[in-house]
């Protein structure tokens, strides 16, 4: 599968890695390639390839994962709209109010989630919401287990995606764990139920359970 990575960070480099160790292609593309470079260095160059967020959006990648700045969002679709328009965008995002100043403390409180406002900024990609749960440290320790597996929480707009991001989580050695459509992801938000849980199955389960009936 060919992965187009958006960002430079902890998170994109780890699971940049990750996939890369199975197989797959991964296109990273950032506007810093100067911080890309190490990230490349800590992954290996065997399959992971850089490009400028352009080239990687026309690359015409199975799935995208945005890993970057959560206030980068808007110029992102607004800049590259027209390149990624029917494909599946895996939303890892989290607005931080420290890091991302006003934007973030705006959706934080607006009556619609994180992945909605992603959505919506993205309208014609196919939003999926996921990865933005666990620690950039846990996919370094918990991957690739056949036993007790940390499940990721996971939202999706249509059938396609759903199948797609459950593949890639299950790739690296994970439980996917399908929460409903993005409307459901408010409890994967910042300082919410699920964020920086790491769990199995049946403790994520009844987490999500315990958490929807407030």
């Amino acid at each position: 599968m060919k992965i187009g990575i958006i960002g430079s960070g902890n998170l994109a480099g780890s699971l940049g890695k990750c996939w890369e160790q199975i197989g797959h292609e991964v296109l990273f593309g950032t506007e810093n390639s100067d911080h890309l470079q190490s990230v490349l260095n800590a992954v290996g160059k065997k399959n992971a390839v850089v490009f400028s967020v352009n080239d990687v959006f026309e690359a015409n990648a199975d799935a995208y994962l945005l890993a970057m700045p959560f206030k980068s969002i808007e110029k992102l679709a607004e800049r590259y709209a027209g390149t990624y328009e029917g494909k599946i965008i895996i939303d890892a995002t989290n607005p931080d109010p420290d890091l991302d100043g006003a934007i973030a403390d705006e959706v934080l409180k607006a009556n619609y989630n994180a992945s909605e406002y992603t959505a919506v900024k993205f309208s014609t990609a196919k939003i999926v919401k996921a990865f933005n749960t666990i620690a950039p440290e846990d996919l370094e320790t918990e991957t690739f287990r056949s036993h007790h597996q940390i499940a990721i929480p996971y939202a999706v707009q249509d059938a396609e995606s759903k199948h797609v991001v459950e593949k890639l989580i299950q790739d690296i050695g994970f439980d996917a764990f399908y929460i409903g459509d993005l409307s459901h992801t408010n409890i994967m938000d910042p300082h919410q139920a699920l964020y920086r849980k790491s769990l199995e199955r049946p403790e994520l389960k009844r987490l999500i359970e315990s958490a929807r009936i407030f």
